[in-house]
């Protein structure tokens, strides 16, 4: 499983997708194929329900000690999320979303398109992230 699974998972999205994943990947006979292809596209669309990812992320924070501003600040938004907010854990993530090399070589311009591609993803998986968030 990648980085963005499990910020995913945290909030609540790929355990449908995991679970349907789970639920084909175990047929073998031709029968149970032509079943599981039969019944894929209408499994779909169960797994991209739309997720509140602000009211989430807003009632973590109320709930946090911390004052974390979720909104601008990757590291934030990892440890709201309770996962591995280190420079290593953020260039991890970087590399499996595909962040340019001149980005990745200065740490902040690689956690300011970390925060945007992370939020962009979130939004392209069926996530509420409102538009002002994304620019």
């Amino acid at each position: 499983m990648g980085f963005f699974s499990t910020i995913l998972e945290k909030l609540g999205f790929a355990k449908d997708v995991a679970a349907a994943a789970t639920a084909t990947a175990g047929t073998s006979s031709t029968a149970d194929q032509t079943s599981t292809a039969e019944t894929a596209p209408s499994a779909a669309p169960q797994a991209m329900a739309m997720v509140d990812v602000v009211a989430q992320l807003e009632q973590r924070a109320a709930a946090n000690a911390q004052k974390l501003n979720w909104k601008t600040s990757i590291v934030d938004l990892l440890k709201l999320l309770e996962i591995d907010s280190s420079l290593t854990a953020r260039k991890e993530l970087a590399t499996e979303l595909g962040c340019p090399a001149n980005l990745m070589a200065d740490s902040a311009q690689m956690n300011m398109w970390l925060h945007k591609t992370v939020l962009a993803r979130i939004a392209a998986n069926g996530g509420n992230v409102p538009a002002d968030l994304l620019n």
